[in-house]
């Protein structure tokens, strides 16, 4: 019987191979042509794993470990193999839970539960288990399961949370990995094996401990672990506070949803968010000296409405808020900066008219007049109308801009005229104990939502832009946060839930040919998890207003 071959294209290259030939065979004789590991594959457009066979005639192409989904994959592995040696070191029989709660710098915080003591002795011994699994090269096993006993798995293994998850996966089967004997559920791709993780740390770190990965431009190569203090106490504050309410994870979140609490959930989110505003508030009254309150973020983290609320607590605090957009202070086309690609840069500080900035404000705080001007976007140009301001005792500026943490911009300000707010949506909701949420994810889609509503721009159109609004925050707000008088978690818990209805249509429809699929698909399957809240329920005043529409401020 003759053997069955495919016809298989790789680049330029059209090639007879046999069914059932690894796909890691024919990465490893294109891994010459590429910088960075191979780490995935792109089979006539669909990403799979290098474990996966020739079944088929198909083009092919590589993905590596420095692109977004092979970095991804990356940290999805590293954590599979520090699960395998935890549970190696420490036994099954002593641990209670292991919870990766967000990322932190260039490293992911976890926590361990369960009847050893986390001590620098531990973790050297779990890092060096890590190092043996990882130089023996042994292989993650993917195994398709029928859901239920998937489910059926995870419980005998006190895996509640993934059981949990589980049950309200529509699907009829999903993957385990397995790397040894130790299985786990993941949401995403797998390395083939352990011996594609060549860096990786683990150190103790304020009650957990962090695993430090490399840098994922260049995954040879550590950088210093230099965490921000107080984005990471704002995120072991909002995941206390999900522990407290009993909502730890996704699943806990379907069941609330599925057992008729979503109005409940929704209220206490908005009054809890709405204490903080009104603590800051407070805050701000406290300090007379305060006249100019500064708010930076980076995209999608709510800062108009943020802005329009803390305004409101304000005036219950006895002062009088105007607000400042920096971006009136644009300088006109003409002057504005480009980039290395020769677009306007309007996220650089060289963008904004600092010294005019800065003449404005301290004119105004020393109680003159002052007219201030309006940016017209269509036109390009800084345009004046006749809006004068003049301060009274008890008024203060609600300045919200990009570079409004970066002393840079306000810098003629006395620094006790200023107080700093660091605004995010700092998500502490997990799929799993194992599959954190990216903050990035969170925001952008938030973005996508907003976009469509009021521009009018379809998902892959943001979903393209968003490496450069990354690369802009990277250098411009993330630098500067610490500096910040208090950091504010924007996220709210149901808010997946709640965008969910909006996403989904808007990133079924980007095309399989366009670049953005990829990225649109990951978040699908990412939505997938979450059961639906209607918007019946979100207050007009709610942050998740300002996305999915339907507030009263005017936005």
């Amino acid at each position: 019987m003759p053997e069955t071959t495919y016809r298989v294209k790789i680049g330029d290259t059209e090639r007879t191979v046999k069914a059932g030939t690894p796909i890691l065979e024919l990465a490893k004789e294109a891994q010459s042509a590429y910088q960075s590991e191979i780490v995935l594959a792109m089979r006539s457009g669909k990403l799979c794993e290098l474990n996966r066979t020739i079944d088929r005639d198909c083009t092919l192409s590589f993905v590596t470990v420095t692109e977004r989904p092979g970095w991804q994959t990356y940290e999805r592995s590293a954590l599979l193999l520090l699960m395998r040696a935890f549970y190696d070191v420490a036994g099954a029989e002593h641990i209670r839970r292991i919870v990766v709660d967000h990322a932190v710098s260039n490293a992911l915080y976890v926590r361990a539960e369960g009847d050893f003591a986390l001590t620098e002795e531990l973790l050297a011994r779990v890092e060096a288990r890590m190092r043996e699994v990882r130089d023996a090269r042994e292989v993650i096993r993917k195994e398709s399961l029928p859901t239920d006993d998937a489910i059926e798995l995870f419980k005998s293994r006190g895996m509640d949370d993934k059981a949990r998850l589980l049950r309200f996966r529509v699907s009829s089967r999903v993957n385990v990995y397995w790397l040894g004997d130790y299985v786990d559920y993941f949401y995403g791709y797998m390395l083939p094996d352990a011996g594609y993780l060549h860096n990786f740390e683990l150190r103790k770190f304020e009650g957990g401990f962090v695993l430090i990965l490399p840098e994922h431009s260049d995954p040879k190569s550590m950088r210093p672990f230099k965490p921000s203090m107080k984005v990471f106490g704002a995120l072991n504050a909002a995941t206390k506070l999900n522990e407290l309410v009993h909502i730890p994870d996704v699943g806990a979140l379907n069941e609330g949803i599925a057992a008729g609490n979503s109005t409940q959930l929704v209220l206490s989110q908005e009054a809890m968010m709405e204490k903080k505003i009104g603590d800051i508030a407070e805050m701000i009254a406290a300090r007379p000296d305060v006249r100019f309150v500064m708010i930076a973020g980076p995209s999608s983290s709510g800062k108009t409405t943020f802005s329009h609320r803390l305004s409101t607590q304000l005036r219950a605090c006895g002062l009088t808020p105007y607000p400042i957009a920096t971006d009136n202070y644009f300088r006109g086309r003409a002057e504005t900066p480009r980039d290395a690609d020769g677009n306007y840069d309007f996220e650089c500080l060289e963008a904004v008219d600092v010294p005019q900035f800065n003449e404005d404000m301290t004119r105004l705080l020393n109680g003159e007049r002052v007219e201030l001007p309006r940016f017209n976007f269509k036109k390009g140009e800084r345009e004046y109308q006749g809006d004068y301001l003049q301060l009274a005792e008890g008024d203060v500026l609600v300045i919200e801009g990009i570079h409004c943490l970066n002393d840079a911009l306000s810098y003629a300000l006395p620094g006790e005229s200023k107080f700093k707010i660091y605004i995010s949506a700092l998500t502490s909701l997990n799929v799993d104990d194992h599959n954190r949420i990216p903050t990035t994810d969170a925001r952008l889609l938030r973005r996508i939502v907003r976009d469509a509503r009021t521009r009018g721009y379809p998902a892959r159109a943001t979903i393209d832009m968003w490496p450069s609004v990354r690369r802009g925050e990277e250098s411009h707000i993330f630098p500067f946060q610490d500096s910040a008088d208090v950091v504010f978690n924007s996220a709210l818990l149901y808010e997946t839930a709640l965008i969910k209805t909006y996403a989904e249509p808007l990133l079924f429809n980007v095309p399989p040919d366009s670049d953005a699929y990829l990225e649109a698909k990951r978040l699908l399957k990412f939505l997938s998890y979450f059961l639906t809240i209607p918007a019946e329920a979100v207050p007009t005043t709610s942050l998740a207003r300002e996305f999915i529409g339907g507030g009263i401020y005017d936005i």
